[in-house]
């Protein structure tokens, strides 16, 4: 059998009643793997620590939201760890499968009848003093932007030392295709097919009307510095939602394509198109 381990979103699935429909519906089916944290849920699982699930498991199906199925990306990626996204939230790009799907889902899981996507991921890594004091991964996008009240900033964007723009700006998105229906595409960028590979940046609420988006190669390393000419900035890194840190003057953000990639189990239910149209209308 199967060794499928699942991930609940606690605030969205509170009583895990929705998780206990899938362990019900697995039951003698699938190896079932859960967190030892649920461990007074009594849903019918096997309880262990977050890695060694992850290390076990040969699916994940996580139930929540986008930002569940981001929390656990880069690990899945490192495992190479198919991932099912159940949407119990609003949009749900990543989580494709909707309630009355779920049984349908599984079955065909359980079959084989579905596909994996491979999505690209970001390294992304904070530079001071010549040296990476800080680095992470993201499949969504790394943020570059204001602290809360502070003022616009300024910062350079370059690909392969070529400096590409200067942005005065409350900030600088640099999206994965997979990310580029997230926040990007709130700042005004572009839809791009997700099993592309390429970045796309976007300024946020930008100071110039003549600045627009750009698509930029995966191939090529991206590098953002804060703009000598404006000593008061006051940036703050995130990748995927995660603060990783401050960048001062004279630092960077460097990103460069993954090693990783992120499988994610399509069960052909909606193309990436129709979630779009229907999402996004």
């Amino acid at each position: 059998m199967k060794k499928i381990a699942l991930i609940p979103n606690g605030n969205k699935d509170p009583k895990l009643n929705n998780t206990r429909r899938i362990a019900d519906y697995l039951s003698c089916r699938a190896e079932l793997l859960l967190e030892d944290k649920y461990a007074s849920s009594e849903v019918k699982a096997e309880y262990m620590a977050y890695d060694a699930m992850l290390d076990e498991a040969e699916y994940l199906i996580v139930l929540g939201g986008d930002g569940t199925m981001l929390q656990t990306a880069t690990d899945c990626a490192r495992r190479e760890l198919p991932v099912l996204g159940i949407n119990l939230g609003k949009v749900g790009f990543l989580t494709e499968v909707e309630l009355d799907n779920i049984e349908a889902a599984l079955d065909k899981l359980l079959s084989g009848k579905c596909g994996i996507e491979r999505r690209m991921l970001m390294r992304v890594e904070l530079i001071r003093g010549g040296e990476c004091i800080v680095h992470s991964h993201a499949l969504n996008d790394v943020v570059t932007a204001k602290n809360a009240g502070a003022k616009l900033i300024a910062l350079e964007l370059y690909t392969d030392g070529e400096l590409v723009n200067r942005y005065i700006a409350d900030g600088l998105i640099i999206a994965t295709p997979t990310g580029s229906t997230g926040y990007s595409i709130s700042a005004g960028g572009p839809v791009v097919d997700p099993l592309m590979e390429l970045y796309v940046a976007t300024p946020i609420c930008a100071h110039t009307l003549s600045v627009r988006s750009a698509v930029l190669p995966a191939e090529k390393r991206i590098v953002i510095k804060p703009d000598g000419d404006y000593p008061d900035n006051r940036t703050v890194v995130s990748a995927d939602g995660d603060v990783l840190g401050e960048m001062l003057p004279g630092d960077e953000v460097r990103i460069t394509r993954s090693k990783y990639r992120f499988s994610m189990i399509k069960t052909g239910s909606y193309s990436f198109y129709d979630t779009v149209l229907k999402k996004l209308s």
